[in-house]
């Protein structure tokens, strides 16, 4: 299992950067008027320079990768119930998501925009969730099909 996380850590920091890159290419493509935007002016501000940010955020977009990617091993523990590898996946996202959008000044540090945020990826890991149950639930629901009809 130790084995297990190192690999998907690993492999998930140069996806969180890919993903995180992606972003700020589409964001700058739809707000910057042309330009490219790699980190936010707070950012950049906070790090002295546009380079010093746009390192905060290499680093910080690989660490939220590997941290997804490792945490993906939960879904994978099947001695545990769904509601317990959700609970337990959403708050290894969420501590690592929301400290890492407070540092990288996604979210502006007042409590309101805290709890915005939240909420926002509260709402969208929900739907995130659901649509992959739904999916499984269907792939399942086949597969079960299947082993009935052979079964007859």
């Amino acid at each position: 299992m130790k084995k297990q996380i190192a690999f998907r850590a690993l492999l998930g920091f140069p996806l969180g950067v890919f993903i995180g890159y992606t972003i700020t290419i589409i964001i700058s493509t739809i707000f910057a008027n042309g330009f490219y935007s790699p980190a936010v002016p707070e950012l950049v501000r906070q790090a002295g320079s546009e380079i010093n940010a746009v390192w905060i955020q290499y680093w910080l977009a690989g660490i939220l990768g590997s941290v997804i990617s490792a945490g993906s091993l939960i879904w994978e523990i099947e001695h545990w119930n769904i509601m317990k590898q959700t609970i337990v996946h959403f708050i290894l996202v969420s501590v690592t998501m929301l400290p890492i959008a407070y540092l990288a000044k996604w979210v502006a540090a007042t409590p309101l925009s805290l709890l915005s945020y939240f909420g926002a990826f509260a709402g969208l890991y929900f739907l995130i969730w659901l649509g992959m149950y739904l999916v499984l639930r269907n792939k399942i629901k086949k597969a079960n099909q299947k082993i009935q009809a052979k079964d007859e």
